[in-house]
């Protein structure tokens, strides 16, 4: 049996949310920081005190609202910065495939589920194999949330100075969190190095003519060669379930045999006049 799959029947629920809350402590805390600075400089280009926590608790993406931030401040109009906006979190439909399997529920509840679904959380709640922890995942996410909205309105009322986190080096906070947990990612499955290797070149290579965000969406196109890798894959664990579960069950024959004999030995009796 695939070891996610051992590890995934041994964890409680109770102890894989417990476990996602320390996991997204430290998301939480990078994300406390980052909303701080969202909150200033959407205060500095006009935004009011309202505006920016709403859109943080709605929107809950730090890349997509910096974006739609970078547009407006640039002269663009609304619908541009939507689409801009739009255009990075189009990341979440993707990855939103690949955990809908561990999603339980109707369509409903299935969609509410889904909204646990951010970049860190979904990272950390991988197990390998295309499979993963939802109740990890709930808990980091339930822990980075109320961090954002928090620090966004921090950064509202008190307007400190947009390049202050810059100028002190916290803004390293959130790429150094997520180079971790790649680097978690890429240690658990061999097959994960192949795409990540190669979505760095892309990335590398488009933030030369384009900026960050369009850049990492570009190297997304990594994660197609896993895509076309793990089904062969998975037919090899599968392969390997059927044949432990043979094992078993031939296993579990000669234990049987007693019991069985037993039974026929009375059908005879029944029969015999």
């Amino acid at each position: 049996m695939d070891s996610s799959r051992q590890a995934e029947a041994v964890v409680s629920p109770r102890a894989s949310f417990l476990s996602g809350l320390r996991t997204g402590s430290g998301l939480a805390a990078a994300s406390f920081l980052l909303a701080v600075s969202f909150g200033a400089i959407s205060t500095s280009h006009g935004w009011g005190h309202l505006a920016p926590v709403i859109c943080s608790m709605a929107v809950f993406s730090g890349s997509a609202q910096f974006a739609l931030l970078t547009a407006l401040g640039s002269g663009g109009g609304p619908a541009g910065a939507v689409l801009s906006a739009a255009l990075i979190n189009s990341r979440f439909i993707p990855m939103g495939i690949a955990v809908a399997g561990d999603l339980h529920g109707g369509r409903f509840r299935r969609a509410l589920e889904g909204q646990a679904v951010v970049d860190g959380s979904w990272a950390a709640a991988h197990l390998g194999g295309g499979r993963f922890d939802r109740y990890l995942l709930f808990g980091a996410t339930a822990i980075q949330w109320p961090a954002w909205v928090a620090g966004t309105a921090l950064g509202v009322v008190v307007s400190p100075d947009p390049d202050l986190l810059h100028r002190l080096g916290l803004d390293v906070l959130t790429p150094a969190l997520f180079l971790a947990l790649l680097f978690d990612e890429v240690r658990r499955e061999r097959i994960n190095r192949l795409p990540a290797l190669l979505g760095a070149v892309i990335a590398a290579g488009l933030i030369v003519f384009l900026p960050a965000g369009p850049a990492l969406v570009g190297a997304a196109l990594a994660a197609l060669v896993a895509l076309f890798r793990t089904p062969a894959r998975h037919r090899q664990a599968d392969e390997t379930d059927e044949t432990t579960a043979a094992d078993t069950t031939e296993a579990a024959e000669p234990a049987d045999m007693p019991e069985r004999a037993l039974r026929c030995a009375r059908s005879d009796e029944e029969v015999t006049p």
